[in-house]
């Protein structure tokens, strides 16, 4: 065992490290752990900036500018006053800003868990990685 999250239903997930061999085979079905049927999944995190609100670092090693994570706007997140309605991801205006053929929704702040930015960045961590 590494260490544990608390969900907002108030219930743990339990991060653990295993070989790869251990990994497919857990993979592969549910387990029973004590009176639970759990599902297991790779744990997967990645880097986002709190300052510039940008996948791939943290805000020590940042060089950009301050960034809203809500609307991509120049200021802090305690500044921010836009709707929901209006929230824009800054990775993902970045991602079409060099992406010509395909374009992903902006209208999400940077913080959202859907973010399509987000899931290319942790399949590509997925791929890169030797199990």
């Amino acid at each position: 065992p590494k260490f544990r999250i608390k969900t907002k239903r108030g219930t743990y997930n339990r991060i653990i490290e295993v070989r790869a061999d251990t990994r497919r085979k857990l993979l592969q079905t549910k387990r029973k752990i004590g009176w639970l049927i759990c599902n297991l999944d790779d744990y997967l995190v990645e880097n986002r900036c709190f300052r510039c609100s940008i996948y791939g670092h943290r805000s020590q090693d940042c060089r950009g500018e301050e960034t809203c994570p809500l609307c991509a706007g120049e200021h802090k997140l305690k500044e921010c006053s836009i709707p929901a309605n209006e929230h824009k991801c800054i990775n993902c205006m970045i991602y079409n800003k060099y992406t010509k053929t395909e374009k992903i929704c902006e209208n999400h702040s940077s913080m959202d868990k859907k973010c399509p930015s987000l899931h290319a960045v942790l399949r590509k961590y997925k791929q890169n990685t030797d199990y």
